[in-house]
């Protein structure tokens, strides 16, 4: 949301805004561009029929006080997946969706497109470099890329953002079960790729991963006039810590790794193709993609040793990360950390869905933070109970961050690979400082 007002203030228009509490990094670039509230909290005062329109998050509830007075006066409410279809409904759409991937996929697109001076408009879902915000809206552009969250619009629009888009090309990465509070059924977390599809523009361009077999089912059974065009895993090789993806007769070097990645960046080259995009220019360009923030984002090195940074949450994505990881460093010990953080993965519901997914790693960390729980109103975890989900009997499991750390520095060496994996912050733990710690020693 603060990305949508910067772009917005970018733009030339008048924004003002609200929320109850706002942390870093939203504060410090909130008021770099002067929009900043002057205090927190909600203020149904300032909204009057002077406004445009509201712009509604899904941090609000639907008895917020500024949201009530909205409706009382009438004056038009978007939620944030409205306001950017709106904006870019007379422009080819371009949407990256899918349960895992999809924030890579987009930043490698956008770094291509900026590569090769192409003019479009964005939402990604992460910072990246060489883009000042997440998101970029213009009159000029002909084409927007969305990354596609199906994840809900709003408080008071209980459909999933991507169905707002109706692309033209979209690109579907894979589906693994997620959002448990909203999709409490698999059945009906499928459910909302297939109406994703439906949803497409006539004669829209459909790019899938047929290597997932329950996305590649989908697909198949799918009856909208689209066109489907799948995508695997090309070929490539490491030497000496360098991926290589094999074009041709051309061995062309990364600086990203793991199979996934690879999986993602073949998805992306056809989506490019759609775009005009031809191979040779594309490799030139990904050639020098570095990856996005918190998608195993290196935090440091110190000779041998490295430690990483991965927003992974849900299983796929944390078995995926690991074996991109181990596949990279086979020879090196490697201590995966993984935070247990989202609503799916506190609960004790979904607990199983992670059995496997840590066994690539040679010592093996889970934590969670009690107050997390008592925020999202679950049960309280039990240790023994955590260890039983993930299947392995050494695995290390915390409730405390300071007491994680500890044992890392008492265990680990300098030489040593560390990925640290959440979609929060271990209860604040500061990863360059726990790098310098843990590597230079």
């Amino acid at each position: 949301m603060h990305n949508l007002a910067i772009a917005l203030k970018i733009n030339g228009y008048e924004v003002t805004g609200s929320d109850d509490e706002i942390f870093e990094p939203s504060r410090g670039r909130l008021a770099k561009y002067g929009l900043l509230p002057e205090k927190e909290g909600w203020h149904p005062e300032l909204i009057s029929n002077e406004i445009d329109a509201v712009i509604l998050g899904m941090h609000a509830r639907p008895d917020n006080p500024e949201l009530l007075r909205a409706q009382e006066t009438g004056v038009k409410i978007y939620s944030y997946p409205e306001f950017l279809y709106e904006h870019a409904k007379n422009k080819k759409r371009v949407v990256i969706g899918g349960s895992h991937g999809k924030t890579t996929i987009t930043a490698m697109i956008m770094h291509v497109l900026k590569y090769l001076n192409r003019d479009f408009d964005y939402l990604v879902g992460s910072k990246l470099r060489d883009f000042e915000v997440m998101v970029r809206l213009s009159s000029e552009a002909p084409v927007m890329i969305f990354e596609g969250d199906e994840y809900l619009s709003s408080p008071i629009d209980r459909r999933p953002k991507f169905h707002w888009y109706h692309p033209h090309v979209a690109l579907l990465s894979g589906i693994a079960w997620d959002h448990i509070n909203v999709f409490p059924t698999y059945e009906n977390y499928l459910e909302q790729f297939s109406t994703f599809m439906d949803l497409m523009e006539k004669d829209g361009m459909l790019i899938y991963n047929s290597e997932d077999e329950e996305l590649a089912g989908l697909v198949f059974q799918n009856k909208n006039k689209i066109q489907k065009i799948p995508y695997q895993t090309p070929g490539f090789e490491i030497k000496d810590g360098t991926s290589y993806v094999i074009d041709g007769k051309s061995k062309v070097p990364l600086k990203i790794f793991g199979r996934h990645n690879l999986l993602n960046l073949n998805g992306a080259r056809l989506v490019c193709h759609q775009l005009g995009i031809e191979d040779k220019k594309f490799f030139e360009a990904v050639s020098g993609f570095q990856g996005a923030a918190r998608r195993l984002e290196l935090i440091a090195r110190k000779g041998q040793g490295r430690l990483f940074s991965d927003f992974a949450h849900a299983p796929s994505k944390l078995k995926a990360t690991l074996e991109a990881v181990k596949e990279q460093f086979p020879d090196r010990q490697l201590f995966a950390s993984f935070e247990l953080h989202t609503f799916s993965s506190l609960n004790s519901h979904f607990l199983e869905q992670y059995a496997g997914t840590m066994d690539k790693a040679d010592r093996a960390i889970v934590y969670f933070n009690p107050h997390a729980l008592k925020m999202k109103r679950l049960p309280v975890l039990d240790k023994n109970q955590v260890k039983k989900a993930f299947g392995r009997n050494d695995l290390q499991v915390f409730d405390d961050a300071g007491e994680m750390t500890r044992w890392l520095k008492n265990h680990g060496t300098p030489e040593d690979i560390f990925l640290m994996m959440s979609s929060g912050n271990f209860d604040g733990t500061e990863l360059k400082m726990l790098a310098i710690q843990l590597l230079e020693r």
